[in-house]
């Protein structure tokens, strides 16, 4: 028993040790890929495109009403969990146990995590994975941090990564001269970036634009003053 416990909590250093040297280095310096994106360029069908758009932004060079939205749409609690929101799991599955539209409950960090490291297969095991690596990002790094690599990783279509790229194919601007209005559209894609689009509009992506609109102005621009 004394060797079982010992060779545990051997186990569990290795572990620790092993989530410090993949999180803490993202605390200063941004990665050059991460699985999600390798993923797409390996598995996606041939409509794939070819030329990835991809333009490295750091947070205060982005409009603050694209955090805004994004929070408003994907985590509206971002600035109080630890990085696994339980009720928003709850109400997930609910929903999804009631036969409604199927919705996974992760947070942004979850999120971020999933983008940087994990795979597309659903399963309770790589959830698992996903939940303890949000963890160590909210225990390393910044919620501003986190947000800033969220936002220039996730992908808002096919092969368009990070909200400057984003910003520059669909309105043909910066990242940081987005309008309210562009921010909750481009924010509006994130759920499946795949088949949603903004031209042409579809009534569901016109009713999820207005939807975020007004949850952006309930929470404000102050919701997202995120410290360094």
């Amino acid at each position: 028993m004394k060797k079982l416990v010992i060779w545990f909590f051997k186990l569990l250093l290795a572990v620790a040790l092993l989530l410090e040297l993949m999180v803490l280095p993202l605390r200063w310096f941004d990665p050059p890929m991460w699985s999600w994106r390798l993923h797409r360029a390996w598995f996606s069908p041939e409509s794939y495109p070819t030329q990835v758009e991809q333009h490295w932004q750091s947070l205060n060079q982005m409009s603050p009403y694209l955090l805004l939205a994004v929070v408003a749409a994907e985590d509206q609690r971002f600035p109080r969990h630890w990085g696994i929101d339980m009720q928003a799991l709850w109400q997930a599955y609910q929903n999804n146990q009631q036969g409604g539209r199927l919705r996974g409950g992760s947070t942004i960090s979850q999120q971020t995590a999933k983008n940087l490291w994990l795979w597309p297969l659903q399963s309770y095991w790589r959830k698992g994975v996903e939940a303890l690596l949000s963890l160590a990002l909210e225990l390393n790094l910044p919620k501003s941090r986190i947000i800033e690599l969220y936002l220039n990783i996730v992908e808002f279509g096919p092969g368009i990564y990070g909200a400057e790229a984003a910003s520059r194919h669909y309105f043909r601007v910066s990242a940081e001269s987005l309008s309210a209005h562009q921010a909750a559209s481009l924010a509006a894609l994130l759920p499946s970036p795949y088949r949603y689009r903004l031209s042409p509009k579809s009534a569901y992506i016109e009713q999820r634009i207005q939807w975020i609109e007004r949850q952006m102005r309930q929470l404000g621009l102050g919701y997202v003053q995120f410290g360094s």
